[in-house]
């Protein structure tokens, strides 16, 4: 097939650090490239893939240090996309609601994949106004505050089977945080629960700038306490080891989590995980068999104890079992057939 992955430009595809929805549109194209599909990745010009990039704007936004408005770029990637849509048999956008508009005006058959939250009530006129928009959820749980919106399927996101694995020669010896402070992704609530065992915690996050006043309120005071590690970001390399030196990754959230790529990250490297019974963590963690499922801290601590019942090589295996970037390209090929057959059946029935 002849598949256009159009990517956010906000980062590079993948990123250098931090960027869950980048990362994913890498891990696809090149699964989709070793199946023996043509690709085209619209994207930053900084990014790196063995598809054809066809490079919208010259760099990854958050790395552009002179641009003020991001709106622009994305414009001219959407007509980028536009243009050439001819070329393609499906067009596959990570850009959330912004092509329903433009490309349900053409005839190239499209879909969206949503990665963020979908609870904000400016959403619902939006998805109401595009009924017919092929949409692809991330988690079932995602898809809780829309119900009257058209999802396709849920596709769970992949990993290349063997991007991150065990360390056999790490002796794991602290609990991880792994990805952004940010008051709901629950950093504090993970810096109480590692005190309360007496394990040392190693936090490997980024900082957004709108998670500034929260980081400098309430993190850094605790930052000070003994056994608490700022790390700062880590890059693909460092996750491995990082991953493999925990007994678990605490995941303490509070929001209604898409998916959490960080859960598969952890499971891929053999590490189980403790997670807030939020968003899509059911869907995701095997509760007792890939980490434990709890609901505050004081279950946090108590499931912390019950880490010995867990085989780190097990949950290697059910990762391997449920969520490779194969899997993930398997069943997009999948959706993109159906609404090729389905674009098809209208055509024919128009002439």
């Amino acid at each position: 097939m002849r598949i256009a992955q159009v990517a956010p430009l906000h980062e590079a595809v993948p990123p250098n650090l931090y960027g869950g929805t980048e990362r994913i549109v890498s891990y696809l194209t090149e699964a989709l490239m070793a199946l023996g599909h043509d690709v085209t990745l619209f994207a930053s010009g900084d990014s790196q893939t063995s598809a054809d990039l066809d490079p919208v704007w010259p760099r990854a936004l958050r790395l552009d240090p002179v641009l003020r408005d991001p709106i622009p770029p994305l414009m001219l990637q959407l007509e980028r996309v536009r243009e050439r849509a001819h070329e393609f048999d499906v067009l596959h956008f990570h850009l959330d609601y912004w092509p329903f508009s433009l490309f349900s005006r053409q005839s190239t058959p499209f879909l969206t994949t949503l990665h963020g939250r979908l609870d904000l009530p400016e959403l619902k006129p939006i998805f109401a106004a595009f009924p017919g928009a092929h949409l692809v959820s991330i988690s079932n749980a995602q898809r809780r505050p829309l119900p009257e919106a058209q999802f396709m399927e849920t596709v769970q996101h992949g990993l290349p089977e063997e991007l991150l694995s065990p360390c056999a020669d790490v002796a794991p010896h602290y609990f991880a945080f792994l990805g952004r402070i940010a008051p709901e992704k629950g950093p504090d609530a993970a810096i109480r629960i590692a005190r309360r065992c007496g394990i040392p915690l190693k936090i490997a996050a980024k900082i957004d700038r709108a998670d500034q006043d929260y980081f400098e309120e309430i993190i850094r005071p605790m930052l000070n306490e003994p056994g608490v590690e700022l790390v700062g970001e880590i890059n693909e390399r460092d996750k491995s080891a990082f991953l493999s030196g925990a007994l678990a990754l605490l995941m303490p959230i509070n929001w209604p989590e898409p998916f959490g790529l960080v859960m598969i990250e952890a499971m891929a490297c053999g590490t189980p995980v403790i997670a807030f019974d939020r968003g899509s963590v059911r869907e995701v963690l095997e509760d007792g068999v890939t980490g434990w499922v709890v609901r505050d801290d004081s279950e946090a601590v108590g499931a912390a104890a019950r880490l010995d019942g867990l085989s780190r090589a097990g949950i290697r295996e059910r990762f391997r079992a449920r969520f490779t970037a194969r899997r993930m390209a398997e069943d997009y090929l999948r959706l993109y057939r159906s609404i090729g057959a389905r674009s098809r059946t209208a055509l024919r029935a128009i002439g």
